[in-house]
């Protein structure tokens, strides 16, 4: 099971967010007007925390009511597909993998995006879509689904990761550079999702020869691997990453 955060790590959104939300900032009296370099290092963080930073005065909860409203029309139509994200899912599929999409938007704008962009469907759709989630929260449902792996572009999402006991694979396509995300707790970071296939070949061949080398354990009980993994097996995932 990999893992995918959305907003500039599948799709290049900070347009479409951009129009959005000047458009109900305006909308509700503030006079603020973030440009779209003001807001992309804010974009993957909660609507509401990205409100109150480019305009501390304004209600932030009535101005994200009147985004989410504005969004379909405004900032789906603005959203494009990132490079490498089909390949990437489909050498998930390759290998018999699952893709799960989570992220802090809410889950009918997620869904909306990704008809935009042409992932609403099989063969491309992602299995699971989950919306309305940040950072610690993340990791806590990537854990729940037993990922192996989550890719982002926000420290936030290395913490999910981290939350998680998965791979945190960083890519450098949103506001954070590759340090941010290292210190972040990256295992990996890479350009983009062009690189997620190789990456992903070598990771899988460097977990085959680590589980052939150890074997399974006295205790080791089939299905097991899905609850919260102890320190060693988090070790063993992060040395197959080249952590």
């Amino acid at each position: 099971m990999v893992g995918f955060d959305l907003d500039l790590t599948l799709v290049d959104s900070a347009a479409g967010i951009g129009v959005t939300l000047r458009a109900a900032l305006a909308a509700e009296g503030s006079a603020a007007r973030p440009t779209d370099g003001e807001l992309h290092p804010l974009i993957g963080a909660p609507l509401e925390r990205t409100v109150a930073v480019v305009d501390p005065a304004a209600d932030a909860h009535a101005v994200a009511d009147r985004y989410r409203a504005l969004y379909p029309a405004l900032g789906v139509p603005a959203t494009t597909l990132l490079p490498g994200v089909l390949d990437a899912f489909g050498a998930i599929g390759a290998r018999g993998g699952r893709v799960l999409v989570v992220s802090a938007k809410v889950e009918p704008a997620v869904h909306a995006v990704l008809r935009h962009v042409g992932l609403g469907a099989p063969p491309v759709a992602p299995d699971l879509v989950v919306g309305g989630l940040f950072a610690g929260a993340k990791g806590v449902r990537l854990r729940q689904e037993g990922a192996d792996v989550y890719v982002g572009d926000h420290p936030g999402d290395m913490e999910a990761a981290r939350v998680a006991g998965a791979v945190a694979v960083g890519v450098s396509s949103g506001g954070a550079d590759a340090a941010a995300l290292r210190a972040a707790g990256a295992d990996v970071v890479l350009p983009g999702l062009e690189s997620f296939p190789a990456w992903l070949e070598e990771w899988d061949a460097g977990r085959t020869r680590s589980s052939a080398a150890s074997g399974p354990g006295l205790d080791h009980q089939p299905g097991e691997g899905h609850g919260e993994p102890d320190r060693a097996e988090q070790g063993e995932r992060r040395e197959a990453a080249g952590g």
